[in-house]
Parts: C-alpha cells; structure tokens; sequence
C-alpha cells in the first residue's frame, strides 16, 4: 500500500472522530451507533479516495481533495434525506485537509530521501 493512501485512511479515521464528536454536540438527541459509525466510515472512505490521487501540485490536489470529499460526502449527505448540511460541508473540508496531510507527508518523505 502506498504511504499517501496510508496517510489518507489515517487522517481520515482521525477526521471521523472529531466529526462524531462534532455531531453528537451539534444534536439535541443522542445519535444512533450504526449512524455514527457511518458517519465515521464516510471520512475513512474520503481517506481512502484522497489518498489515491496521484502526485500533482498543490492546487491540484486541494482540488482533487474538494472534488472527491464532495462526492464521497454526498452519498452520506443523501442518505440523512439531505438533512445535515454541516456534515455535508465538512467532508468537503475534509477532504482538503486530507489532501493537504497527504501533501505534507510527500514533501517530509521527499526532504529525508535527499538527506
């Protein structure tokens, strides 16, 4: 398995916790455990596709990392019967941050093989 794709499952299971941690105090009933940890697999599944991305600029990738955070999100999204608007946006973040991790971890990778 390649590093980015590694990088990209981990942030994204990190980036699923905060957003159930997010959820359960934006609500005012307790959410259900199938509902989180769907919630939770949405943002490993944007690890996943972000993390198959291939190396191109940063702009490039931050766009890649919006354009497949919205997508992956949107199945998530519908699936709330188009209800949560705000984890909706956070996937599209999310997959920026992801892409940006990602990003980070190429560059450190390369600087060390230099070394």
């Amino acid at each position: 398995m390649h590093n980015r794709v590694l990088v990209g499952i981990i942030s994204g299971a990190i980036l699923g916790v905060i957003c159930i941690l997010g959820a359960n105090l934006r609500s005012s009933e307790p959410l259900g455990t199938v509902y989180l940890l769907s919630f939770w697999y949405n943002r490993v599944l944007i690890g996943l596709v972000v993390g198959l991305i291939s190396k191109n600029t940063l702009k490039l990738r931050i766009f890649h990392g919006a354009v497949f955070g919205t997508m992956v999100s949107f199945g998530f999204y519908s699936a709330t019967d188009f209800q949560d608007v705000v984890g909706f946006i956070a996937g599209i973040v999310y997959g920026v941050l992801i892409a940006l991790a990602i990003f980070y971890f190429d560059n450190l990778k390369a600087k060390k093989a230099k070394e």
